[in-house]
């Protein structure tokens, strides 16, 4: 999925909200937007995860410690921005979610490496970066924390091994890969359209 998803990884990283939050010109409605829009995207995802828990191949990867809806809902009321609205953008992500866990729900490994990992890697870059441009506090940021997680890197590192056995344990390999880069596609999709929304394209 690594490699398939690299140049993929690079767009998203240099196009959207996200680049916006990355070079420290996002605004505090800007995150508050994305936040908005991933919290049903986790919310599916995790739901989807959990009801495939027994399964001998997604299974491997569900891990309740890494689960950030609860996080993202303690955000958004902490930013007062519960109500705002959701974008088509994320409800076609989170219907994506839900398709990838009908059937056997493998697709859902793709899910989880997307935005698992990139919360664990880039998401910790750009906490810093928020809590130094837009001046939000710890309680703001609690999407970025995992309290249940004392190594990151070593917690990485063997959800790595996870993926790589439940990728090993099931026959639809090259279609999960291929479900990774339409994860990637639809942050950034999600990512382009919060810019916009933002008013901060261009």
């Amino acid at each position: 999925m690594r490699e398939r998803t690299k140049a993929l990884h690079v767009t998203a990283e240099r196009t959207g909200i996200v680049a916006e939050l990355l070079r420290g010109r996002g605004t505090v409605q800007s995150y508050a937007l994305l936040l908005r829009s991933l919290l049903p995207v986790y919310e599916a995802l995790e739901a989807e995860l959990e009801r495939h828990a027994a399964s001998p191949v997604t299974g491997l990867i569900v891990r309740p410690e890494l689960h950030r809806s609860a996080a993202l809902r303690a955000d958004l009321a902490q930013l007062d921005a519960t109500d705002l609205p959701l974008l088509p953008e994320a409800i076609v992500y989170l219907n994506a979610i839900r398709e990838a866990g009908s059937g056997s729900g493998h697709p859902l490994l793709a899910h989880a490496y997307t935005r698992y990992l990139g919360d664990l890697s880039g998401g910790q870059i750009i906490k810093k970066i928020l809590a130094r441009t837009l001046a939000l506090p710890p309680e703001a940021l609690s999407f970025y924390e995992f309290p249940e997680i004392s190594d990151i890197p070593r917690f990485k590192d063997d959800y790595r091994v996870a993926l790589e056995q439940a990728g090993a344990a099931m026959a639809e390999h090259d279609a999960v890969i291929e479900e990774a880069a339409i994860a990637f596609q639809l942050n950034i999709t999600l990512s382009q359209a919060l810019q916009q929304a933002a008013g901060l394209a261009g």
